[in-house]
């Protein structure tokens, strides 16, 4: 999912005779921070938000990281410390950005009034529980390890030095020529030689130990017992055959993605995160509660990255036999703060009811479409026509619109010369998309486009078709809603199992509009039978695509399509509209909190500001965005924020 470090915006609306009182209130709170679009129940969290928070920034300061020169880590700092333009020529660079109407998103199913709000004012307003497969909702309220003979002793994390866990890390990793690495034992006995030995193999998995006499002193001996292959697999012979060979827990984290923490984790365990498994990424701006798996790594080990890491903490351990699979999540429950609300308690009913009731539009959310002036989809249409020099042009090409400073050199640099190799020395970071290609046109040559390509990872190729099918369906729903609004008619589609059929007239009056489906393209899927169905048709050769040949000559660019419902109803939908004076203060507990002990926020009666507290459950694949802007009634682009009475602040 390609996503843009952007700053904060809230979610105002053109100012009307009913805002007018309110516009001295709102005009107090000032933006600033930074987000990151993004949201998804199921995968990502959009966040739009204004204060900072000064607590978050202490932390991510103090946060305890494993000293590791790898590129990925140059990467991660380079993106962090890359700050060029001041806050107006960035809120005039975000002009240059898609509005929903540019990606299809028009339409609304409820009658009320909008109004304004603030949307993640703070990182801590937007809280996301996974929805299991079972359906029970993940929390953090447990931190008891399982007790379990077989577990080291607490000194197994505490006998090696850091110089001796820096030596058996190199080794581990096989960074150095060393086959191996002698430790002495300074207090010779039994008991601290097993410790060492313990420490050894719990700490570094795929490394063996013997103990050895050297000049009358012991040495416990650490070396590779299966080469390369054994970082990747844990020891079998260590893990006890009566316990499951997967620890499963809760992780419960703030302001980090879950491939963030993941790495964070894996870098402190020196394991290679591929042995982690999860249901659902979530995003960084939010608080998150998900269960995450790890092949043969002791809960006591987990628990222990408690008390060194920041921003995270981990609970409710288990041993199972199986690890989780993406997508087995039923979705995601969100509890959402809307800040400084404008909207009358009436407004504020209309609009809560009409989302528990009806529902939204279950569009396609803005970041699945990228934030510059070269949308996604426009690439994933290019990949479709096979045109493979204008997806190289669209990728690499000079762009209006919010980049890093580096970034615009290396475009400046391709457009001037066309050289791969010139414009990948202006690219200090080479994990992003545009290096990627760079190497590929690098080490295949520019007449080998298709091959250069396909050195980007699978997943990021797939984005941009995706987008492409996602652009057509927001569309098409749009359309469909403005043909033959919120009922069922006959030629629409819904689904028997897995299987959609056509709506006939004479069994129209066994469906609603919550029934409905609508198709992304493929050569796997059937249309409506009505004035949508020609639509489609319409839409795709007017960009030179045929809709009855969707297979493509590279078979992972053929695309067999799926059905999405029209419309979504959240579940478990309840709200509050709370009072308050200090923007800082949070408006409910958290896991963590509850764990803690801390008590309730104390909050006035007749505060100077109010809030929308709530809480829904969506199903995976869904975007919170969409609920929260039917809420509201406002275009959620970043582009369109920028343009009402935003100040940006970096």
């Amino acid at each position: 999912m390609e996503t843009v470090e952007m700053n904060s915006v809230s979610l105002k609306r053109p100012r009307s005779e009913d805002d007018v009182a309110n516009a001295d209130e709102v005009k107090r709170q000032k933006t600033s921070g930074k987000s990151k679009t993004a949201i998804d129940s199921g995968q990502n969290i959009e966040t739009v938000t204004e204060e900072p928070d000064k607590s978050l920034l202490e932390d991510m300061k103090n946060e305890i990281i494993p000293r590791e020169e790898s590129e990925e880590q140059e990467d991660e700092e380079l993106e962090d410390s890359d700050e060029d333009g001041d806050p107006e020529s960035f809120a005039d660079m975000m002009k240059h950005g898609l509005t929903e109407s540019d990606v299809g998103i028009t339409k609304f199913v409820s009658s009320h009034k909008g109004f304004s709000g603030i949307l993640k004012e703070r990182y801590s307003d937007f809280v996301v529980h996974e929805i299991g497969k079972d359906g029970r909702v993940s929390h953090l309220d447990d931190f008891s390890v399982p007790v379990d003979d077989e577990d080291p002793s607490e000194e197994t994390f505490t006998v090696l030095s850091d110089e001796d866990k820096q030596r058996l890390e190199e080794l581990q990793l096989l960074k150095n020529k060393e086959t191996s690495v002698a430790i002495e034992v300074l207090e010779d006995t039994k008991e601290k030689r097993t410790v060492i030995h313990q420490a050894v193999k719990s700490l570094f998995p795929g490394l063996e130990t013997k103990t050895e006499d050297r000049d009358g002193k012991k040495y416990i001996i650490a070396y590779h017992a299966a080469g390369k292959k054994a970082l990747a697999n844990p020891r079998k012979h260590s893990w006890p055959k009566s316990r499951g060979s997967y620890c499963h827990f809760v992780l419960y984290k703030e302001n980090k993605d879950t491939m963030d923490a993941i790495n964070v984790l894996s870098k402190f365990l020196r394991v290679k995160p591929n042995i982690f498994s999860y249901m659902g990424t979530k995003d960084k701006r939010a608080i998150t509660v998900q269960e995450i798996a790890v092949l043969r790594i002791t809960a006591q080990r987990l628990a222990h990255l408690n008390k060194c890491l920041m921003n995270f903490k981990l609970g409710n351990f288990s041993y199972k036999n199986h690890p989780l699979k993406l997508g087995e999540l039923q979705g995601n429950h969100f509890t959402v703060v809307l800040r400084n609300i404008t909207g009358t308690d009436d407004q504020i009913e209309q609009a809560m009811h009409s989302l528990r009731e009806i529902g939204f539009i279950n569009y396609y959310g803005m970041q699945r479409f990228g934030t510059t002036a070269v949308p996604t989809y426009q690439i994933g249409r290019a990949i479709l026509q096979n045109n493979w020099n204008e997806v190289m042009d669209l990728i690499l090409k000079p762009r209006p619109g919010a980049e890093k400073g580096y970034l615009v050199k290396c475009r400046e640099e391709w457009a001037k010369t066309k050289d791969p190799a010139a414009a990948l020395k202006k690219l200090p970071v080479k994990r992003c998309v545009e290096g990627q290609l760079l190497r590929g046109l690098l080490k295949y040559g520019m007449k080998n486009i298709i091959s250069a390509f396909g050195i980007i990872p699978r997943n990021n190729r797939l984005m941009y078709i995706h987008s492409y099918q996602s652009y057509v369906w927001n569309n098409m729903v749009s359309r469909r809603i403005e043909e033959y609004g919120l009922r069922a008619v006959p030629g629409d589609l819904t689904l028997k199992g897995a299987t959609a059929v056509h709506i006939e007239e004479e069994d129209i009056d066994k469906y609603t509009i919550h029934d409905v489906v609508m198709p992304l393209p493929g050569f796997d899927v059937i249309y409506p039978k009505h004035k949508i169905g020609e639509a489609y048709k319409e839409m795709l050769v007017a960009d030179n695509l045929d809709i009855n040949n969707m297979r493509h000559k590279i078979r992972d660019y053929s695309l067999s399509g799926a059905y999405r419902k029209i419309i979504i109803r959240p579940q478990n939908v309840s709200w509050e509209v709370v009072a308050y004076d200090d923007p800082r203060i949070p408006l409910f507990t958290t896991d963590l909190d509850k764990l803690e002990g801390k008590p309730l926020p104390v909050l006035p009666t007749d505060g100077k500001f109010r809030a929308l507290k709530m809480e829904f459950s969506l199903p995976p694949s869904t975007y919170a965005t969409m609920a929260i802007r039917e809420v509201l009634k406002m275009d959620t682009s970043i582009k369109n924020q920028t343009q009402l009475n935003t100040t940006w602040l970096r």
